[in-house]
């Protein structure tokens, strides 16, 4: 069995799971935004999800086109927020 096939489908339509997914990863932007622990990694684990799904649904073009424009926005939110909080482990030495 492969990798791919081992990953529960949100059931529904593709469109509406493609909604569910971009909700999440709408969320967690927020989380981040907010400076609630954690919220980096749930990003992080809400993009794959979302990419994940964009592989592997035929029909759901329209979420790789969307997650090809967002990434560039997610990568840097997560990467700033990993430095502040290096930052701040540091200063707390």
């Amino acid at each position: 069995m492969t990798p791919r096939k081992c990953i529960a489908k949100t059931p529904g339509s593709p469109s509406r799971r493609c909604e569910r997914l971009k909700d999440e990863v709408y969320r967690q932007m927020y989380r981040l935004e907010a400076s609630r622990p954690g919220a980096e990694l749930a990003l992080a684990i809400a993009l794959l999800h979302a990419w994940i799904a964009s592989d592997t649904e035929a029909n759901m073009p329209q979420s790789r086109e969307w997650l090809m424009k967002l990434c560039p926005i997610c990568l840097p939110m997560i990467e700033a927020t990993q430095k502040v909080r290096e930052d701040e482990k540091q200063c707390a030495q």
